[in-house]
């Protein structure tokens, strides 16, 4: 594969990932049975402000990374395309998706958001444009503190869903099945979306792409 069509094929990758990550995402907060860490977070401040989940989603985003200066960590286009295109999608998902009533409707939502959130990371992460700004501020932290990876996601994703349940987040099965899946559902889209690497590396690709790391749970 020449090097511009691979180029080519990791953008789709990027955004194609990036836009079914939001919609993903909003298929889950339609179901209604609980929501990814962050998304409990984003839910309960949408809750406390008015806002939309997705605007508050890309507010958060971009407050978060604020939070690389410090940490020294070098975002990528990925980084700065996921904090923007994933809430925009989200809305315009929940905008086009009508309400669902019914566990006959919202678990089979709940599983396919689970499914294609997997799928959506996967393209993204082997897209290879820089991690997300959730996952380079753990990364980050593991960095300067020198605790394990898992450790600083654990900590950081308690402290996240605890401050989104306390403002009105749902927490669920759906956070539960989440988080016991979406690391084997995502290290399995991984292999099947990668890119083979090039000798020659893009200007706007961040260095360091720590998938291990971000996959971990």
């Amino acid at each position: 594969m020449s090097t511009q069509r691979r180029l080519g094929r990791r953008l789709i990758q990027l955004y194609v990932g990036l836009v079914l990550y939001g919609a993903s995402s909003a298929l889950l907060v339609e179901a209604g049975l609980g929501l990814e860490p962050w998304n409990v977070l984003h839910q309960g401040l949408a809750e406390l402000t008015g806002l939309t989940i997705g605007v508050v989603s890309i507010i958060v985003g971009a407050a978060v990374l604020l939070l690389w200066i410090p940490l020294r960590q070098r975002p990528g286009l990925g980084t700065v395309s996921n904090v923007f295109v994933i809430g925009i999608a989200m809305d315009g998902t929940l905008a086009a998706v009508p309400e669902v009533h019914g566990l006959a409707v919202r678990i089979p939502l709940l599983v396919a958001g689970i499914v294609l959130n997997g799928a959506a990371t996967g393209l993204y992460i082997a897209a290879r444009f820089g991690p997300g700004p959730r996952d380079g501020l753990m990364t980050g932290l593991h960095r300067r503190t020198g605790r394990s990876i898992r450790l600083m996601r654990t900590a950081v994703e308690i402290a996240v869903v605890a401050t989104g349940f306390l403002l009105g987040g749902t927490i669920g099965v759906g956070t539960v099945l989440y988080a016991v899946s979406i690391g084997p559902l995502a290290q399995v889209f991984l292999r099947l979306f990668d890119v083979p690497s090039a000798s020659d590396r893009s200007t706007v690709v961040a260095g360091g792409q720590p998938r291990r790391a971000i996959l971990r749970r």
